[in-house]
């Protein structure tokens, strides 16, 4: 319940794969295998980023948690919930 309900508040881009149930990242590294040949042989430039965002929950303050999850229009019933975990 809680996860279906901060999704329609927080939609999250359907590229991630940490933090939900998917299939692994096997489609992001299937996208990366085609866009390597494709700009290789187009000739044009290519940037790819990896982020590792260990303990990420850990360096963001909650109460900027909070805060962003009442702008998103989260029902107070559910931030009080959040807020208890």
């Amino acid at each position: 319940i809680l996860t279906a309900r901060l999704t329609k508040a927080c939609p999250i881009n359907t590229r991630q794969r940490g933090f939900i149930r998917s299939a692994g990242c096997s489609r992001n590294l299937k996208l990366l295998q085609l866009l390597i040949p494709n700009t290789k042989r187009e000739h044009r430039p290519l940037g790819v980023i990896f982020i590792d965002l260990v303990k990420a929950f850990d360096t963001v303050s909650h109460s900027h948690i909070i805060l962003a999850l009442k702008q998103k229009g989260m029902d107070t019933h559910m931030i009080a919930l959040i807020t208890n975990l």
